[in-house]
C-alpha cells in the first residue's frame, strides 16, 4: 500500500508568494520537499491614502497563485494549504482579496494572525533542527512583520509578531540612494523602538543569558549568502545550518549602507536589493537587543510548518515533542529507505558499533551521546553507496550522505557522518583525501579518527550479513596495551569463521589509533535447556 501523499503549502506574504510541494511518508512519518515556487509580487505596496491592497498587486498575486495551481496539478497534489500573512491581514480590503482568490481560482486561503504565523514558523523549524531542550530564539523577518519565537523543542514559550518588515521599513524610511545618514539613523531608532518590548520580554524569559538564535526567511538567507560569498568565495547550497556572528551582520549592514541600488543589485542579484538594507537592520538590532553572539540559518519556516500542522491534525504525529526529538532518526531512516539500504543488516551493524562505543567510552575515548548518535547514523547509512555501484561503494556512500539533505544536523555533523561511512572499509582517513580535508572542525576530525575503527570492527562482525553475532564483550588492560574481544555467536554451532577472519583483517586501524593489540576469541553460545 502506498503511504506517500503529495501536499503543497503556500505562503502569501508581503514581499513574495512562496510555495513548497512535499511528499509526506505517513509511515515514518516524514516529509520531503520535491518542488518550490516563488514570485515577488510586492503585495505590501498598498495605496498610500487608504492602506488597501492595490489592484496591480492583487493582479500580480492572482497570476502567481494560478501558476502555483498549475504546478500542483502537474504534480498531482491532493491538497493545497494556503495562508495569507501581514499585508493581507492589515489591509481594509484583505478579506475581499481572499474572497476573490477563492472566486476566481477556487483556492481557499486562510488569514492567520501574527501569533499563529509565529507558531507555525516554529513547527517548520522543529522539522529541520533539534533544539536539544535548550531555549532558542527564532527570528523570521518578513516583508511586513518580524516574528520572534522562544522554544526548546516543546511547546513555544513566547510568540510575537511586530510590524517591522523589510518592505514596510524600506517604504517608510528610505528615499535616498545611497541612504543618507539622517535616514539611516531614523531607521535604526525606529527598529529599536518597535522591537524593544518583545526583546525585553524575551530577555526576562532567558534570565539574562545570551540568546541562541535561529534565523529564517529570505532576508536572512540573503545576508548569509553575502557573508558566505565574501568569506569563502562561494555560497553553500543548502544554507541550512550556516552560521554568522553579530560582528559579521554588523559589517554587512555598514557595507550595504554605503551602496547605491545598482551596487546592491549586483551584490544580491535578485529582487531584494531595494529592501535588503532595512531587512539587515532588523536582524542586526534584534541580535543586539537579545545580546546574541551568532545566528544559525534554518531554511524551513512557515510553509513547512503548515505541512507539520497538517500532519498533526491528521494524527501522523502524536505530539510536537515526539516529532522534535526524533527528527534526526527519522531523516536518517528516510535516507536509508531512499537508497535501498538493508535495514536489518544496517541495524545489526549499528547495534554492534554502539556496543563497541559504549564499552570503550571513558578509557579509549571520551565522546558523548551526541557523537554516539552520529556513529549510529553512519552505521545505518554506511552501505548506502551500493545504490550507485558496488565498486568503491564507500566513496559513493560519502557523496550520498553529504548531499542527501539530512535534516536536524549541522554541516559539520553531516560531514562527520559521511566521513565515517567513507572509511568503513579500505583506506584510513588521510589528509590527502579531499573529503577528510572538508572536516574543518578539528574536534570532528578527531572524532572521525577515533570512531571509524569501531565502525570497521562492527562491519567485520556481521561479515555474512546474517546477524551471526549475538553480542560482544571487550576487556582492555591499558597498562599492558592489550584489549581482548570476546564474540558470542547467535547459533551455538556457528564457528563464525568469516567474521573472525574479517576481524583479524580489519583490526589494524583500531590497534594503531589506540596503541593496543587486539585479540579475538569465540565464546560458546548459551544453550537453552530443553524442558522435560
Amino acid at each position: 500500500m502506498n503511504s506517500d501523499r503529495i501536499l503543497a503549502a503556500i505562503d502569501i506574504g508581503t514581499n513574495s508568494i512562496h510555495m513548497v510541494v512535499v511528499q509526506v511518508n505517513t509511515n515514518l512519518p516524514s516529509m520531503t520537499i520535491i518542488a518550490t515556487e516563488k514570485a515577488t509580487t510586492r503585495l505590501g505596496e498598498r495605496c498610500a491614502k487608504t492602506g488597501s491592497l492595490t489592484d496591480e498587486a492583487m493582479h500580480r498575486s492572482l497570476v502567481a497563485l494560478a501558476r502555483c495551481q498549475e504546478i500542483c496539478r502537474s504534480m498531482e497534489v491532493e491538497e493545497i494549504i494556503a495562508v495569507a500573512t501581514s499585508a493581507v491581514r492589515e489591509s481594509p480590503n484583505g478579506e475581499d482579496f481572499i474572497a476573490s482568490i477563492e472566486r476566481e481560482l477556487g483556492l481557499r486561503v486562510d488569514l492567520i494572525s501574527g501569533q499563529e504565523e509565529a507558531r507555525r514558523i516554529y513547527l517548520g523549524v522543529l522539522s529541520a533542527l533539534e533544539l536539544n531542550n535548550q531555549p532558542h530564539v527564532i527570528i523570521d523577518i518578513g516583508g511586513g512583520s518580524t516574528e520572534l519565537i522562544l522554544g526548546d523543542g516543546r511547546d513555544p514559550d513566547f510568540l510575537s509578531s511586530t510590524k517591522v518588515g523589510a518592505v514596510r521599513l524600506s517604504d517608510l524610511f528610505i528615499s535616498t540612494d545611497p541612504i543618507s545618514n539622517p535616514e539611516f539613523e531614523r531607521l535604526q531608532i525606529y527598529v529599536r523602538g518597535m522591537l524593544e518590548r518583545p526583546t525585553d520580554d524575551l530577555r526576562v524569559l532567558l534570565d539574562g543569558s545570551p540568546a541562541r538564535t535561529i534565523g529564517t526567511s529570505g532576508t536572512i538567507e540573503t545576508i548569509a549568502a553575502i557573508h558566505a560569498k565574501e568569506k569563502f568565495g562561494t555560497v553553500p547550497n543548502p544554507l541550512q545550518g550556516y552560521e554568522m556572528t553579530f560582528a559579521d551582520v554588523e559589517r554587512i549592514v555598514l557595507r550595504l549602507k554605503k551602496m547605491n541600488l545598482a551596487e546592491r543589485t549586483a551584490l544580491v542579484r535578485e529582487r531584494r536589493a531595494d529592501i535588503i538594507l532595512a531587512g539587515s537592520m532588523i536582524l542586526l538590532e534584534t541580535m543586539r537587543m537579545l545580546q546574541a553572539n551568532k545566528i544559525t540559518i534554518c531554511q524551513r519556516s512557515l510553509r513547512e510548518g503548515l505541512i507539520v500542522e497538517w500532519m498533526l491534525e491528521h494524527g501522523l504525529i502524536e505530539d510536537r515533542m515526539r516529532y522534535q526529538s526524533s527528527v534526526r532518526d527519522r531523516n536518517v531512516m528516510k535516507l536509508a529507505e531512499k537508497f535501498g539500504v538493508n535495514i536489518n543488516y544496517a541495524s545489526q551493524v549499528a547495534t554492534l558499533a554502539l556496543s563497541l562505543f559504549d564499552q570503550t567510552r571513558g578509557f579509549l575515548h571520551n565522546w558523548g551521546d551526541t557523537e554516539r548518535s552520529l556513529l549510529w547514523a553512519a552505521a545505518i547509512l554506511h552501505n548506502c553507496g551500493h545504490f550507485v555501484n558496488h565498486s568503491a561503494h564507500h566513496k559513493h556512500s560519502y557523496y550520498l550522505i553529504r548531499n542527501g539533505g539530512l535534516l536536524g544536523y549541522t554541516e559539520s555533523e553531516i560531514e562527520a557522518i559521511a566521513n565515517l561511512a567513507r572509511y568503513h572499509r579500505k583506506s584510513e582517513p588521510r589528509k590527502k583525501h579531499e573529503n577528510y580535508r572538508r572536516i574543518a572542525n578539528k574536534r570532528f576530525r578527531l572524532f572521525v579518527d577515533q570512531v571509524n575503527p569501531l565502525l570497521r570492527l562492527a562491519v567485520a562482525l556481521d561479515r555474512r550479513q546474517i546477524g551471526a553475532v549475538k553480542e560482544i564483550k571487550l576487556a582492555c588492560d591499558l597498562k599492558a596495551q592489550v584489549c581482548h574481544l570476546q564474540v558470542v555467536p547467535a547459533q551455538s554451532n556457528d564457528p563464525c569463521t568469516l567474521e573472525l577472519w574479517s576481524l583479524d583483517y580489519k583490526k589494524q586501524p583500531f590497534e594503531s589509533q589506540f596503541h593496543v593489540s587486539l585479540s579475538v576469541t569465540l565464546a560458546p553460545a548459551e544453550v537453552t535447556p530443553l524442558l522435560v
